[in-house]
């Protein structure tokens, strides 16, 4: 049976397939289905972990116990799961491993591009790039017979585009796998020194067998057809070579690493002219220069910054598409908002008013960095505004009451404990700000270790955020409503004139779960209104300005009361005539 799929569904088909066992994962777009798919099976085991290390630890672990293991994150998730991920090229598997590392060109949900073949090169793990859904599917079983032949982990690579565009699947049975004994083996999994230095022998004897694999694997296929121009290329590139060039002869690598040196050779020899068509960094067309290969074209045609597209290689080439999708004037921008009733827009007018510098972190309250809350100074990475805080005080201590972190529930879970424990250890005189929504929100509302739900929606005792902040040693810790504005800014100002450090627990779930209901919407009287503009400094998408009047458009607004907060006039409420 055939089936029409997304690529991150078709990798937990094909997860399904191969016997797989155990899967842990972090959400991370575009990476965040293939465990919401995986749950979904109930021969698969499924969890969310608290952060990406965590989840390739465990992933690790039920390897060694003999099963088919597997854990997905997004490119940024794998340098938080990178500590492991090196490691375990040289314990190598027991039963098979799989790790999908789903990449963002053009960042289209994430805070850098990150070409993740590097980490194949650098950890010396075999690679693979599937290009359509189809092939997210095989590639899987693939993955686990070679995790399984050549004792490693795989890296399975997919982008923004292959995870989620849709394509044709066949559809088969699974393939029970049964646990594959297990057997105390120090040599091979306590990587002191002289063991490791014993088994980077076995991963360099590895490495070679890879390669000689790469080129005889039916992964790197041969597309021969007009000679007089080929194309080197792999993953969602290769739909967008067949588009362009449907005559064109064609190299397309699914086993990208190590790289099939000698299939590569042999295609450049029967083509006039070679071109390497790969999004971001020159991988391919390196290995190909390094190895000797002529290349005739790569990365001065198509740059190294955001994604490839059908029309994008055409234009390189010099060719004229009539883009069908253009349209006849400018498309307005469309930026991420915070949703009306954001429980983190109150947090963000309320610091904005004060002027402190707010040091970021990711997730929905990256928002409020945007116009006109304008309120956020960094983001760079989960965890990074607490220890940034820390290090931003230790610099310039005279900013203690001048200077706030703000970081969600789901990330201080990920990686804020151990920052706040270095504030809480070496005193910085800090206070943090965790917004709790209850839910893990930019991602699309997954579980997480707060919440009191598993993936599965089994009810566990949900961790108390309180009790882990006094634990580390933080002796202030307070929970504040954000939809109070006065006695939210009241909140921050003590703490930020208190001698020692401090947590404010801002509390609200998102008003997009389904057990919170929304009120009644407001309204703003039109004679009342003065046109102050007081509401708009909210940035709320149900608030609107026409004929020097703001207008409220009641199918947004959720009734959270914000706006009728900041109104001198008493223009806003329950029932005023729209």
């Amino acid at each position: 049976m055939k089936k029409l799929l997304l690529g991150n569904e078709a990798i937990a088909r094909g997860l399904y397939e191969a016997g797989v066992k155990f899967v842990s994962s972090y959400p991370g777009t575009p990476s965040t289905e293939i465990t919401e798919f995986a749950a979904k099976y109930g021969e698969v085991y499924a969890e969310w972990a608290p952060n990406e290390k965590v989840a390739c630890e465990a992933a690790l672990g039920a390897s060694m116990a003999g099963a088919r293991s597997f854990t997905a994150m997004k490119h940024v998730g794998l340098n938080v799961a990178a500590d492991p991920l090196f490691t375990s090229a040289y314990t190598g598997v027991n039963g098979g491993f799989v790790i999908c590392v789903a990449d963002d060109p053009a960042m289209h949900s994430s805070q850098n591009e990150q070409d993740s073949r590097h980490y194949a090169r650098a950890a010396k793990l075999p690679m693979l790039e599937p290009s359509d859904s189809a092939e997210c599917r095989d590639f899987v079983s693939v993955a686990y017979e070679i995790s399984e032949k050549f004792d490693t982990p795989v890296l399975l690579r997919t982008c923004t585009r292959v995870a989620h565009s849709q394509s044709l699947v066949e559809l088969h049975e699974r393939s029970e796998k049964e646990l594959k004994a297990y057997e105390k083996n120090p040599s091979k999994y306590v990587m002191n020194p002289a063991n490791g230095f014993k088994r980077h022998v076995v991963v360099e004897d590895r490495l070679k067998a890879l390669e000689a694999y790469a080129n005889e694997s039916p992964l790197n296929a041969e597309e021969i057809r007009d000679t007089k121009i080929g194309f080197v290329t792999s993953g969602a590139c290769y739909q967008y070579i067949r588009e362009v060039f449907p005559d064109a002869s064609v190299l397309k690598l699914g086993f990208t690493y190590p790289s099939p040196i000698e299939k590569m050779r042999a295609f450049a020899e029967k083509v006039e002219k070679v071109y390497v068509v790969e999004e971001l960094d020159p991988v391919i067309e390196t290995d190909m220069k390094v190895n000797g290969i002529r290349v005739d074209g790569g990365k001065e045609l198509f740059g190294l910054i955001g994604e490839l597209s059908q029309t994008k290689i055409a234009k390189a080439f010099g060719i004229d598409t009539n883009d069908a999708r253009s349209f006849g004037e400018p498309v307005p921008p469309r930026p991420p908002v915070m949703c009306a009733g954001c429980p983190h827009r109150g947090v963000f007018y309320t610091l904005s008013k004060m002027k402190l510098t707010v040091i970021g972190d990711i997730g929905c309250y990256t928002l409020g960095a945007a116009a006109p809350l304008s309120a956020v100074d960094s983001t760079v990475c989960m965890g990074a505004s607490v220890s940034m805080l820390h290090g931003f005080l230790k610099a310039r201590p005279e900013n203690a009451a001048k200077a706030v972190a703000v970081i969600g529930d789901s990330t201080f879970l990920h990686s804020g404990i151990t920052s706040l424990t270095d504030i809480a250890y070496n005193q910085s005189i800090a206070t943090v700000l965790i917004l709790d929504n209850s839910i893990t929100g930019m991602t699309g509302h997954q579980q997480n270790p707060a919440t009191g739900y598993t993936l599965k929606m089994q009810p566990v005792p949900p961790v108390s955020l309180e009790k882990v902040c006094e634990a580390v040693g933080i002796r202030r810790v307070r929970v504040a409503d954000p939809s109070d504005l006065k006695a939210l800014e009241s909140a921050i100002r003590e703490e930020l004139e208190a001698n020692e450090p401090s947590v404010i627990i801002v509390r609200k779930p998102c008003m997009l779960l389904k057990n919170v209901k929304p009120k009644p919407a407001l309204s703003i009287d039109p004679d009342t209104c003065k046109g102050c503009r007081a509401c708009m400094r909210l940035g709320c998408p149900a608030i609107r300005f026409e004929n020097k009047k703001a207008v409220i458009d009641n199918t947004q607004c959720v009734g959270c009361g914000l706006c009728e907060q900041l109104c001198a006039f008493h223009a806003i409420g329950e029932g005023k005539q729209a």
